[in-house]
């Protein structure tokens, strides 16, 4: 029996998708459901296709009008030669300790690969390269980016091996080995979750990508507890990337907790739109398609 549109927008939706292990085939699922909500809304009309094109400029060939695209949206594009549109994209993936937690059905690693394995199956469909690279407290590993459909099976294939390690991330050393490793222009999509560190060390991280060029596109990865600290019961807290045991009474300490969060979050946001990085909290309750919006419309800036 086909799957209706309302079917295939089901995948969008992390508890859904949580238990299913075929990642070749959620990743394409979570794609089509976010281009079938993509002509439902009020993007219509914007679509992966048009990363094929430019729109025309004045001194272009009008041979070169792609007259199709006209027809449809009364606005005249160029279709761009391959060498004009491969974008290549490195995928960093965060498999430090702290990603394992979850509150609800889905972990923060588990959102992270479907999210990554999404962006992947995306960028390869687009005709873009794609990169991934798996990182604790040092490089775990290195895929450089590639845009035929076997490489995208072989990434799919190690995010479905992936295996968390203890160790604490310092998130802002593990940016400078990256962009030293990473020298040649693409986009840096980084799935992490930004919980201990100094917003001026992570930038500092950060603009070591924009030196060499890059383009970054940051999706902070949050459970709804790291983000609204929402227990209410007298409990032990563990950090899971170092084990340290804490007792405390959450009621007292989340109005003060969520404060503080938040700020740290807004002054790291505000922070990152000064360079012009794209900064975006996800909650792993949230749809998958928010984040590929935030994809594709940095990507529609790009070409």
């Amino acid at each position: 029996m086909p799957e209706t549109n309302s079917n295939i927008q089901q995948y969008l939706q992390p508890d859904f998708v949580s238990g299913l292990r075929n990642l070749d085939f959620v990743a394409r699922m979570i794609v089509e459901g976010f281009l079938v909500g993509l002509h439902k809304s009020p993007y219509h009309g914007f679509s992966v296709e048009f990363s094929e094109h430019r729109q025309y400029m004045p001194g272009d060939n009008i041979r070169n009008i792609d007259w199709k695209v006209y027809g449809r949206t009364g606005r005249y594009y160029i279709k761009q030669y391959e060498e004009e549109t491969n974008l290549k994209a490195y995928i960093l993936l965060d498999i430090s300790g702290s990603m394992k937690y979850h509150s609800e059905k889905i972990s923060k690693i588990q959102y992270a690969t479907f999210l990554s394995a999404a962006l992947a199956y995306l960028l390869i469909q687009q005709r873009d390269a794609a990169g991934l690279v798996t990182f604790s407290d040092k490089i775990h590993r290195f895929l450089p980016p590639k845009s035929s459909r076997s490489y995208l099976h072989f990434i799919l294939k190690e995010l479905s091996g992936i295996e968390l390690t203890g160790s604490r991330t310092v998130i802002s050393s593990m940016l400078h080995a990256m962009a030293e490793k990473i020298k040649r222009r693409g986009l840096i999509i980084l799935l992490t979750d930004f919980l201990y560190e100094d917003p001026e060390q992570i930038l500092h991280g950060l603009k070591h990508f924009r030196h060499y060029k890059h383009e970054i596109l940051v999706f902070n990865i949050l459970d709804p507890n790291d983000r609204y600290f929402n227990f209410r019961d007298e409990a032990t807290f563990q950090d899971m990337e170092t084990g340290e045991k804490i007792k405390a009474q959450p009621y007292f300490l989340q109005e003060r907790y969520r404060e503080t969060v938040g700020e740290f979050y807004q002054r790291l946001q505000q922070e990152c739109m000064n360079y012009q990085i794209d900064f975006q909290n996800i909650l792993t309750s949230e749809p998958f398609d928010r984040a590929l919006l935030r994809y594709l419309l940095k990507r529609k800036k790009l070409y």
